[in-house]
């Protein structure tokens, strides 16, 4: 997905929706099917039509900033990339490459470290020896 393009269709679609209610209430208003369903006798009503149009905006607005901020944070959570401390491949997905590899075809992309499964084991592995050669050590 290109940079704000997907930003932009969540926000144009969630706006869609918004004017979607305000023309259904509208609608409802002047078409007077309240009245034919419930039997009211009452007549259109510009006042109780202006009060919703003006509830459903302020609605919108607040929801359309929230989109816009969560939207901004998930956009900036998706640049880091998890790059291994120990043997520095890169996790493309299910695997991990090499970091020569990965940024032959990708460019400016932030980075945080990671772990990967390979270094865990050698790791644990390397700590597991130490600490039994400690107690052997003391143990003596």
């Amino acid at each position: 997905m290109k940079k704000g393009k997907g930003r932009n269709s969540v926000l144009w679609i969630e706006s869609l929706g918004f004017l979607i209610i305000i023309a259904l209430s509208w609608l409802v208003e002047y078409s007077r099917i309240p009245s034919a369903v419930f039997g009211d006798v009452s007549a259109p009503n510009l006042h109780r039509a202006l009060s919703r149009t003006i509830i459903v905006l302020l609605i919108w607005a607040w929801v359309q900033f929230l989109t816009r901020r969560l939207l901004k944070r998930l956009h900036y959570l998706e640049e880091f990339l998890r790059i291994c401390s120990w043997c520095r491949r890169v996790n493309e997905g299910d695997e991990w490459l090499e970091l020569e590899r990965y940024f032959k075809s990708k460019f400016a992309t932030r980075t945080s470290h990671g772990m990967c499964p390979d270094c865990l084991k050698k790791k644990v592995e390397e700590l597991a020896l130490d600490d039994g050669s400690s107690t052997t050590k003391t143990g003596n």
